[in-house]
């Protein structure tokens, strides 16, 4: 297995890493163009298309960009990705999950990391204006699992599929584990920062959420576990949180997976326990490239000087997907 990252000597460590990361992007160079597409349920999906200077336009290889929890399409991980893909001649964007774009959406629902619908619709939407567009997706944290729960469900269910390429950066493969890992720690701090910010989205449906959900026990969480078994499974369709996270959880669905993948995880992610990280069940699958390193903290993946900061994983995936749209060999 490659593990071709070696971190920044001025930014050692996971949370050094985690924090550097979102700290030392930039957000220059890109400028977002709006979409709002109707879904079928009556509600709405932003996408954001990447407009970077210079870029090919037409209707060459295009790459769907998912963000992590409470990320969005304007992220700063997901502008570097756009800019990596537009280096390499592959146009971008970026699909704002349900209530992550500036406005809360209609329906009485947020979204979850096991949420594949709304993909499933937007890959089968663009897909259906440009038939003869090359595909690809990449996919960072909750996004990268609720893009490798999408790539199983395809892989199993006999349909073309949609992809030809995929990559997936510092996936929650298990989120019962996860979940339980950030209870403890340092990581306390990115639960609480994270809970906050739903917990606003909850108190602004407040009138809409309170015969689905516990909304004062959503409003009291303090743990990830706490809220999703009071908001997220309830309003999602889910038993409680347990069965959420085992329905949920991306782990499950790698030997299913057929669209060539690049995984790229760092067995320090505060947000992972090392023992979950499923590195058996992405070698056993030969259309997966694992990519997992001993350090890179969550989503982080520093390297280069302190004056000119390279972000490793944002083009190690733009590399692999890039490549594989244009029909040449992938970069290793």
């Amino acid at each position: 297995m490659p593990e071709g990252f070696q971190p920044a000597r001025w930014l050692r460590g996971p949370h050094a890493q985690t924090v550097g990361a979102r700290l030392l992007r930039s957000r220059d160079g890109v400028r977002l163009r709006r979409e709002r597409l109707t879904t079928p349920d009556g509600d709405f999906l932003d996408l954001d298309w990447a407009e970077v200077p210079g870029q090919a336009s037409g209707t060459g290889p295009l790459v769907v960009v998912l963000h992590g929890l409470e990320g969005s399409a304007a992220s700063k991980y997901a502008l570097e990705t756009y800019r990596q893909l537009a280096r390499r001649g592959v146009a971008a964007v970026g699909l704002n999950f349900r209530s992550c774009s500036g406005e809360l959406n209609h329906a009485p629902r947020l979204y979850h990391s096991g949420e594949t619908d709304d993909v499933r619709f937007v890959l089968g939407t663009l897909a259906s204006r440009t038939p003869e567009r090359p595909l690809g997706a990449i996919g960072f944290s909750l996004g990268g699992n609720v893009l490798l729960k999408y790539l199983g469900e395809e892989g199993n269910s006999g349909r073309p599929a949609s992809l030809a390429a995929a990559a997936a950066i510092s996936v929650p493969y298990d989120l019962a584990a996860g979940a339980a890992h950030m209870e403890h720690g340092v990581a306390r701090a990115y639960v609480w920062r994270l809970v906050r910010s739903l917990q606003r989205k909850v108190r602004a449906r407040a009138a809409a959420l309170r015969d689905r959900i516990d909304v004062p026990a959503a409003l009291a969480a303090r743990t990830f576990w706490a809220f999703d078994d009071a908001a997220t499974a309830p309003l999602h369709g889910f038993r409680d949180a347990d069965d959420y996270y085992a329905r949920a959880s991306s782990r499950s669905w790698l030997p299913a997976i057929e669209v060539p993948t690049r995984l790229i995880h760092a067995l320090d992610d505060p947000f992972l326990p090392e023992a979950a990280v499923p590195v058996p069940a992405m070698r056993a699958n030969p259309a997966i490239d694992p990519h997992v390193s001993a350090f890179g903290g969550h989503v982080g993946f520093v390297t280069g000087p302190p004056w000119a900061p390279t972000f490793w994983a944002e083009a190690m995936a733009a590399a692999f997907v890039a490549a594989r749209l244009t029909r040449a060999e992938p970069v290793r």
